[in-house]
């Protein structure tokens, strides 16, 4: 998009305001010029901004409640979630002299702060929106000097974000040496780090060691102490005792940081744990360590509360810092105001807490037989003489994380109390389980759930998890068919278990296909696939496939996956695939081409003929070129491409394009490696593009599933440093997806690279328990 205000391009009146005319003469004439600018060249969020000479007049004449609704508008069309405009551009110098002039000023400054700190620019070229604020710098230095402490706090984040550093820091310096209130201090002392780091590390060491405060004993206030070691650490000052103690003296910090202007900060805590595992290093790893350590002691229970916040981003972001944290997370289970956020945690930290299983079983029992007993909450107390009893949502997500570390230890407690194990159940059913994994088979269970299945009215959701453990059990649930029957009718999923029975030894198996026929006659697909499983018959499913594929794109995205897994025998549906197809200028919705991807896949698997596959292919990759969110549109098309074979070689070109992507790369290499002549591909090159993709966190289990297929010829030394750095470093690959998967996903990932590196390389030294764990390291005592 061609930029639709550059700076050249700003009216001289406007950026040019503030430095032709005297602050104080600015504010009163506000308002001259404002019609004369044409507002409906320049847009904002909400398109053209000619909404914006009424909200300056507004915040120049109004009263202060529809100033501050006007502020609020602004923020919403100028600053947008962080981006800014040519209108962000233009309306700056309003803004400012509105300010100058009194009115709503704290807010504004703020605000254009906002404005000048944003990287996220909308039509504009880079830095026109900085550029247009600091040209407000005289009308703007001044508020350091306001009557109003909160003008000056927000006059030193405004003016320091404008990155003027010769204009800005004089004003500053003096500030500093005269400024009384704390929070104020605490936003010059940032603003000075911000534009010269190292003059700001200096006045912070001030800070953490005021004349005449004991060594390691901070006695500066908690908003100065917070900017000061925030301001070591954006210097790159080594992590020491001054730092680690300013930090803790400040906790419980929430209602300081509410109010920060700085968003990114707003948990300091959490930010200082972040930036320090950032850096990468075994002293910041030890620093994280000991500060998470002694705030899980501390014997208050907002600073644990905040300490918990932080060691689940600690675990997320480092390796090693689950064992390092796991002795101080483990007390914590019989502290009533900590157990909850101690159990979410270890439920997101993967195998490393097995060894919390105990106390996680301990919890579960206790809360749940005192519920179960009618007690209240003093019948089971914890070291403080505070009861834990009785919480039965506690005892079910304690259950639910030992179900995915010892499932087997958890069906027991779950059999005797199913019905009110919501959350146990989920995680039996596979929600917050690894990918791959089952539940043990129980015969306790089982009957638990036969029971179950014959309640009326079971709370929605609850069929599915129960029918999704039957069918992970197959033929060992055949006990449960005469359940799974009645239930049908009521919930069709159902049919999925009934289907992964089929096999088992059943006497009423005749039963069962009369249930299924009647179910299947008009009945939904999942039905009639099952009655195919267990009788071999086609018609019915191909009858109910032929209508699917009529239908809209998910239900096509489904009947043609159904087809596919058929083979030669659904031949009668390739007219129905072939007329399902959306064709080339067909409206590109992400489900079209996903169906698209499924006709394709379909047609190979039936037929073994790549000629009716490939140009719906590449009509899928022509429609999802250069959008960003049809990108897993194509992975889906080249996972198909991969299947063809060399068959699929015409879809090179596709293929090939996508390897600029990190984010697909990985899966068109695998692709490419299925498809391309084999001496058409340049393999160093390949492993060079899929290890730069997992080094980005970009599809890494991929990556290493390319790095085999590729081989060991394929990998230079460096290439082999970098894959060992993958499965050895501690700051984590994955770093993202949700909550409860993260640390499993990146644990999966680094037994994945450790075996590939091993295969390529003939080192069996690099084999590695499947659950990816590092040896625990102790935890160190705070620094100094």
């Amino acid at each position: 998009m061609a930029p639709e205000q550059t700076r050249a391009q700003l009216p001289g009146e406007i950026t040019g305001l503030s430095s032709g005319r005297t602050p104080e003469a600015a504010p009163a004439r506000v308002m001259d010029d404002v019609d004369a600018y044409p507002w409906s060249t320049v847009s904002h969020a909400y398109g053209p901004a000619e909404d914006l000479p009424g909200l300056l007049r507004v915040l120049a004449e109004g009263e202060p409640d529809a100033a501050g609704e006007a502020v609020s508008e602004l923020y919403g069309s100028v600053l947008h979630q962080g981006t800014v405009y040519a209108a962000s551009a233009a309306v700056a110098p309003f803004l400012a002299r509105v300010a100058a002039g009194g009115r709503s000023r704290a807010d504004l400054l703020t605000l254009l702060g906002g404005m000048a700190e944003s990287e996220d620019e909308h039509g504009v070229e880079q830095g026109t929106v900085r550029a247009a604020v600091a040209a407000q710098l005289p009308l703007m230095l001044p508020a350091l000097s306001a009557g109003e402490p909160e003008v000056r706090r927000a006059a030193a984040w405004a003016v320091a974000h404008t990155r003027e550093a010769r204009a800005v820091l004089p004003s500053l310096r003096e500030r500093w040496e005269r400024e009384p209130e704390a929070p104020v201090r605490g936003e010059l002392l940032g603003a000075v780090s911000r534009l010269a780091p190292a003059e700001g590390a200096a006045l912070a060491r001030e800070a953490l060691a005021p004349t005449g405060a004991p060594a390691g004993q901070p006695a500066g206030a908690p908003h100065v102490l917070l900017a000061a070691v925030f301001a070591c650490l954006d210097a790159g000052v080594p992590w020491d005792a001054a730092q680690h103690s300013a930090l803790l003296s400040t906790l419980p910090a929430d209602p300081l940081g509410s109010d920060s202007l700085d968003l990114d900060r707003t948990e300091p805590l959490h930010a200082v744990v972040e930036a320090l595992l950032l850096r990468d290093t075994e002293e910041d790893r030890a620093a994280v360590a000991a500060l998470l350590d002694t705030a899980l002691r501390d014997g208050r229970a907002e600073v644990r509360a905040e300490a918990l916040w932080a060691a689940e981003q600690a675990c997320r972001l480092s390796r090693g810092t689950r064992e390092r944290l796991l002795p101080s997370l483990l007390p914590l289970l019989s502290d009533a105001d900590s157990a909850r956020g101690v159990v979410s945690l270890l439920g997101g930290i993967g195998a490393a807490a097995a060894t919390a299983v105990p106390a996680l079983l301990a919890l579960a029992t206790v809360n749940a037989d005192a519920a179960d007993d009618g007690t209240d909450s003093t019948d089971s107390t914890d070291s403080t003489g505070e009861g834990i009893g009785g919480d039965t949502d506690l005892a079910d997500r304690a259950l639910g994380v030992v179900a995915v570390l010892a499932p087997e230890k958890a069906a027991p407690l779950l059999a005797r109390d199913l019905g009110c194990r919501p959350w146990a159940l989920g995680s039996a059913a596979g929600i917050r389980a690894p990918e791959g994994t089952r539940f043990p088979f129980d015969r306790r269970l089982l009957a638990a759930i036969r029971v179950r299945l014959t309640e009326p009215d079971l709370p929605s959701g609850e069929p599915w998890q129960l029918t999704r453990l039957l069918r992970d059990w197959g033929a060992l649930a055949a006990p449960a068919l005469p359940e799974l029957c009645a239930l049908l009718p009521r919930h069709p999923q159902a049919a999925e278990a009934i289907a992964a029975i089929h096999g088992a030894e059943a006497p009423a198996e005749p039963a069962v296909v009369d249930v299924l026929r009647a179910a299947a006659d008009g009945g939904p697909l999942v039905v009639a696939h099952a009655l195919y499983r267990w009788t071999g018959e086609t018609p019915e499913l191909l009858r109910r496939l032929d209508k699917e594929l009529a239908g809209g794109p998910e239900a096509v995205t489904r009947a043609a996956g159904a087809a596919g897994e058929l083979g030669a025998a659904a031949a009668p549906l390739v007219p129905a695939l072939r007329a399902a197809v959306s064709g080339a200028d067909a409206a590109g919705t992400t489900s079209v081409l996903d169906a698209d991807t499924a006709i394709a896949e379909a047609l190979w698997r039936i037929t073994r003929d790549a000629s009716p596959a490939v140009p719906v292919l590449d009509s899928v990759f022509a429609r999802a070129a250069g959008r960003y969110w049809f990108r897993r549109n194509a992975l889906r098309a080249a996972r198909a491409a991969a299947l063809l074979g060399p068959a699929g070689r015409p879809l090179v070109p596709r293929l090939e394009a996508l390897l600029a992507d990190p984010e697909q790369a990985p899966v068109a290499v695998l692709a490419l490696i299925a498809v391309a002549e084999p001496g058409s591909l340049d393999h160093r090159a390949l492993a060079d593009t899929v290890l730069t993709s997992a080094e980005q966190g970009a599809r890494a289990p991929e990556a290493c599933d390319a790095l085999e297929a590729l081989g060991a010829t394929a990998l230079t030394p460096d290439h082999v440093r970098r894959l060992g750095a993958l499965a050895e470093r501690d700051l984590r690959v994955v770093r993202w997806g949700l909550e409860d998967q993260v640390v499993r996903a990146d644990d999966a990932l680094r037994a994945r690279a450790r075996a590939v590196l091993g295969a390529l390389t003939g080192d069996l030294s690099r084999a590695v328990p499947p659950d990816g764990r590092a040896r625990p390291r102790p935890t160190p005592a705070p620094p100094g």
